[in-house]
């Protein structure tokens, strides 16, 4: 039975991807299944975040988002029993890549699959839905008639997070990065009050949130990246589309929450400042918290 793994060079960085022969899967026990893989989604491996975490390996196992059916289950599993078909994450230091036949995971990184879901659908959307229930629910405490912007709404993270929020009763508003990105948000206009195109550079989106919400600014801001930096500063990749820090400030409501994937944010204090008239807070949106074993969240916390 064959794997799909990476290995990284010391010297140069470049990732090689081979498959290794696994030896027999040991016996199931205490709170691990054995789960017959039928689908697994490719996302990107965040060496840096492996680096950080002193979890470099020779060969680390590739894919981690997974759906199948449980063959087998230990003594201790109370969740899961065989013939389940279940959808989950792989954490970090998982042995087995989810790109193989068969593999042994823990059951509390498992949850059933609804049945009207694909193995393929459950697999992609896994990782992009818990991190969308994450900022909305736990960061942000999302409830009815709160004004949501979420930038890049035509993501794979934006689209669910437009459709949860929308769910539960919020006024959204997105950015659009393209054309095409524009003509796909337009179809789900039933869930969306405004769509700001972003893609000419032209737009201010501070300007047309406060002209959306009243000049009351919107309740929670769900960025995909900012510029920290003025543009003779800021990296290439950075000036086109992303908006500064001082727009998101400015278009955040009284009370409001900031939930943020750029990990290296840099708030001077005059930005402190102004998020304490306002009452804001800035969350971070950190995936990968939530896939961390208890000895791992004590490493990194």
């Amino acid at each position: 039975m064959k794997g799909l793994y990476f290995q990284q060079s010391s010297t140069n960085g470049e990732i090689t991807f081979v498959f290794q022969e696994k030896e027999n899967l040991p016996i199931t026990e205490d709170n691990f299944v054995k789960l017959q893989v039928k689908a697994c989604a490719l996302s990107q491996i965040n060496t840096k975040l492996l680096a950080e975490m002193k979890m470099e390996k020779d060969f680390f196992p590739v894919g981690r988002e997974v759906a199948g059916i449980v063959l087998d289950v230990g003594t201790k599993v109370s969740f899961l029993q065989p013939d389940d078909e279940v959808v989950g994450i792989l954490p970090l230091d998982s042995e087995d890549p989810g790109l193989c036949e068969v593999i042994r995971v823990h059951e509390h990184y498992l949850v059933h699959k609804p049945e009207k879901v694909t193995w393929t659908e459950a697999a992609g959307a896994i990782r992009d839905g818990v991190r969308a229930y994450t900022a909305l629910h736990y960061l942000s405490h999302l409830s009815p008639g709160k004004s949501v912007l979420i930038m890049d709404g035509a993501s794979a993270f934006g689209t669910i997070a437009i459709q949860l929020a929308h769910h539960r009763g919020a006024k959204v508003i997105s950015t659009a990065y393209s054309l095409e990105d524009k003509q796909c948000l337009e179809r789900l206009r039933s869930s969306i009050a405004r769509v700001i195109d972003v893609s000419n550079g032209k737009v201010d989106v501070a300007e047309s949130c406060l002209e959306e919400t009243g000049g009351l600014g919107v309740d929670i801001v769900l960025d995909a990246g900012v510029r920290l930096y003025s543009k003779d500063d800021e990296p290439a990749v950075k000036l086109q589309l992303l908006p500064h820090k001082h727009d998101i400030i400015t278009l955040l409501g009284v009370g409001g929450h900031w939930i943020t994937t750029e990990e290296s944010l840099q708030l001077d204090p005059p930005d402190s400042h102004c998020l304490f008239l306002k009452g804001a807070t800035v969350a971070f949106l950190n995936d990968e918290i939530w896939n961390l074993s208890n000895v791992q969240q004590g490493k990194y916390l």
